[in-house]
C-alpha cells in the first residue's frame, strides 16, 4: 500500500509543500511547491505578509491534490511546520493583523519591561529558555505598551503553525514543541507556567489548549479548497527544528545535531532538561521535542549572513554565483574571525558592512574581497559551532563522535569541512529536507500505529536517504 502525505514546511526565508510517498518502509518526496517568504517593512515596524503566505500554502495544497491525481493515490494527511516565536492575534474568529517579524529591532523593547518585573535567573530557571530579545514573551510586552497592538480580554494567540492549522480546518490548538519557544511553557511538566502568567499579567487562555504532535487537529474545510476537503492535519513537530531533529539518521542514542538554514541550531536530544547556571550562562535553551525529548540546543547564527550578503550585493548590481564564491573561498584561511551571535547581524539591510565592522573592531587591517569575507562568514560559524559544541559535551556529559547536520546548510560542503575541522569530530550530511522529513515521519506514525520510537521513525530515514561523511583534515583551534 503506497500511503501520501503533504508537509507544509516554511522557513523564514522560503516555503515549500512536500508529498511523500511511503511504501515497503521506504519514504520518497517530491517538491510539488516553493515559494518565498519574507517580512514587509510598514511605518509601525515589520511584518510578515501573511495573506500572502498562506495564499502559497493554498495552492501548494492544489497542487499536491494534483498530484495525488496523477499518481493514483489519496492524500492521506498533511502535516505543517514553520519558524518559532513568531504568532498572530484570532479576535472574534478572524485574524486581526498581520504577524510582527522577530526580526523587528523594536521587539528588544520588551525585554526592559520583562526584566523590570522578573530576573533573568528566575525566567530561566522556569522555562529553561536561553535568551533571544524576540522571544515571544518579549513580542508580547513589546505590543502591549503600543495601544494599537495591545490585547483585548477576548484575543487568542496562535503561533504561525496553529495559525495556518486554524485557518485549514476552524480547530484552534497549541502544538507543544513550538509552544516551548514562547517562553512561557515550563519544559519539566510540558504545560504552561501559572507562575509566569501570573507573574506577568498574562491571561492563562490567552492560548489555546495545548496538544502533542501526533494528534489529529481536523480536516480541511470545503472553502478552503473542494480538492482537499475531508482532508485530516495531523498536528507534527510545527516548530521546524523539532522536525528536523526528527528527520536525523542518527543510529546511536546519543548524537549531536545541527539543523543548518537561517539558522544554526547545535545540540543533542536528551531526556531530561538540564536547568542549571552554567546551562543559563552558555545560553542554552530546553526546547520540547517529539515523544517528550528534551532538544537540548543552542540557537546561533546560520546562512542568513550568507545569503543576507549575496542579497545585498545582488541589489546593488554585484550578481554573485554561490558556487563560484564557495570555490575562491576555499582558498583563503582567515586570521580575523567574528562573533557570529552579535545583535548587529539579527535585522536585514547591508550584511557587509556589519561584518566588516566587527572585524575592524577585533583588529583587521583593511577590508576583503567577496570571497574572502565569504571564507571568514563560514570559518566564523564554523567556529562558533565547536565552541557550542564544546560546552553541549560539558552540560550533558556524553562524548559525541558524530555531529549530523541536516537541513539547506548541510549542501554548503565548504561549511561542512570547516565543521568537521573546527569541532574535531565526523560530520554526517543530509539529508537536506530533514525537517519535511520528520514532519512526514509524524505522520506516517498516526496512521501506522507501526513504529513505536522516534529510534524506528530514524531507520526509515536511514533506508532511505543517501548522506555523506566529512572527517577532520586537521583540528583547527
Amino acid at each position: 500500500m503506497i500511503r501520501l502525505l503533504g508537509a507544509v514546511d516554511i522557513g523564514a526565508s522560503s516555503g515549500r509543500v512536500i508529498a511523500g510517498l511511503f511504501e515497503n518502509g521506504n519514504l520518497t518526496h517530491h517538491e510539488v511547491h516553493r515559494f518565498e517568504n519574507g517580512p514587509v517593512e510598514k511605518p509601525e515596524g515589520l511584518f510578515w505578509n501573511f495573506d500572502q503566505l498562506f495564499s502559497e500554502v493554498v495552492i501548494g495544497l492544489e497542487k499536491l491534490a494534483e498530484f495525488a491525481s496523477e499518481s493514483g493515490t489519496q492524500i492521506e494527511s498533511i502535516g505543517i511546520d514553520t519558524w518559532a516565536v513568531d504568532y498572530g492575534v484570532i479576535r472574534d474568529g478572524k485574524l486581526l493583523r498581520s504577524p510582527h517579524c522577530y526580526r523587528d529591532p523594536q521587539n528588544a523593547n520588551g525585554v526592559e519591561a520583562v526584566d523590570s518585573i522578573i530576573s533573568r535567573e528566575r525566567l530561566y530557571d522556569l522555562n529553561g529558555l536561553q535568551f533571544l530579545p524576540f522571544n515571544t514573551l518579549y513580542q508580547l510586552f513589546k505590543n502591549e505598551q503600543t495601544e494599537q497592538f495591545r490585547l483585548d480580554p477576548k484575543d487568542q494567540l496562535l503561533l504561525i503553525p496553529d495559525l495556518i492549522g486554524y485557518l485549514l480546518t476552524g480547530e484552534l490548538a497549541t502544538e507543544r514543541t513550538n509552544a516551548s519557544s514562547t517562553g512561557l511553557l515550563n519544559p519539566r511538566n510540558q504545560e504552561f507556567s501559572d507562575e509566569l502568567f501570573e507573574t506577568l499579567g498574562l491571561r492563562k487562555d490567552l492560548f489555546p489548549k495545548l496538544r502533542s504532535a501526533g494528534s489529529i487537529l481536523g480536516t480541511i474545510k470545503a472553502e478552503v479548497s473542494d480538492a482537499l476537503a475531508g482532508v485530516e492535519v495531523v498536528l507534527v513537530g510545527s516548530h521546524d527544528t523539532a522536525s528536523s531533529v526528527v528527520g536525523v539518521p542518527a543510529m546511536e542514542p546519543d548524537f549531536a545535531f545541527i539543523s543548518s538554514g537561517t539558522w544554526s541550531l547545535l545540540g543533542a536530544e536528551i531526556a531530561k532538561p538540564i536547568v542549571s547556571d552554567l546551562s543559563r550562562a552558555q545560553n542554552f535553551t530546553n526546547e520540547l521535542g517529539v515523544d517528550n525529548r528534551i532538544r537540548f540546543l543552542k540557537n546561533l547564527s546560520g546562512l542568513w549572513l550568507l545569503s543576507e550578503s549575496l542579497r545585498h550585493w545582488s541589489n546593488h548590481g554585484e550578481e554573485v554565483s554561490l558556487q563560484s564564491i564557495l570555490d575562491e573561498a576555499a582558498e583563503f584561511s582567515p586570521t580575523v574571525l567574528f562573533d557570529v551571535t552579535d545583535a548587529s547581524l539579527i535585522e536585514p539591510g547591508d550584511m557587509p558592512s556589519r561584518i566588516h565592522k566587527l572585524l575592524k573592531d577585533e583588529g583587521l587591517d583593511g577590508s576583503l574581497t567577496k570571497a574572502e569575507l565569504v571564507s571568514t562568514i563560514l570559518h566564523s560559524l564554523a567556529k562558533s559551532y565547536a565552541k557550542a559544541f564544546e560546552t553541549l559535551k560539558e552540560l550533558t556529559g556524553t562524548e559525541y563522535q558524530t555531529i549530523f547536520v541536516t537541513g539547506g546548510g548541510s549542501q554548503n560542503r565548504l561549511l561542512s569541512q570547516l565543521t568537521a575541522d573546527y569541532c574535531g569530530v565526523d560530520v554526517v550530511t543530509g539529508p537536506v529536507e530533514a525537517t519535511a522529513i520528520g514532519n512526514l515521519l509524524v505522520q506516517i506514525r498516526s496512521a501506522t500505529d507501526h513504529f513505536d520510537s522516534l529510534e524506528d521513525l530514524r531507520s526509515i530515514v536511514r533506508s532511505s536517504f543517501e548522506t555523506d561523511k566529512y572527517q577532520p583534515r586537521q583540528r583547527v583551534q
